[in-house]
C-alpha cells in the first residue's frame, strides 16, 4: 500500500508532459488574468477579480500538479548502465 501511494506522489511525467502541462499553465492564466481584469473592472469591484483569478488558480494546480497519466505517454527509454570492466584501462596515469 505504501508504494503505491508513493508512486502517486512521486510525479513521473515525460518531457512531452512537461511541455504540455507549461502550455496549460500559461494559456491558462493568461485567459484567467485577462477575464478577471474585464469582469472586475466592468463590475467596478475587486473582489470579484481576485476571487475569480484565486479559485481559477486552485482548479489550475488541480489540473496541472498530479501526475496524470496523460503527463506520461511518452516515456524516456533509457540506456542500460555500463558494468565495470576489470582490465583498469580507465586509470589515470
Amino acid at each position: 500500500m505504501s508504494s503505491a501511494i508513493q508512486d502517486y506522489f512521486e510525479g513521473k511525467i515525460d518531457f512531452v508532459g512537461q511541455q504540455r502541462v507549461d502550455e496549460i499553465a500559461r494559456i491558462w492564466l493568461f485567459s484567467f488574468t485577462a477575464l478577471s481584469f474585464a469582469l472586475g473592472f466592468a463590475l467596478h469591484s475587486l473582489k470579484i477579480s481576485f476571487m475569480l483569478l484565486g479559485s481559477s488558480t486552485v482548479v489550475l494546480c488541480a489540473i496541472v500538479l498530479p501526475a496524470w497519466p496523460m503527463y506520461n505517454k511518452h516515456p524516456v527509454k533509457w540506456l542500460p548502465a555500463l558494468k565495470p570492466s576489470g582490465g583498469g584501462t580507465n586509470k589515470s596515469q
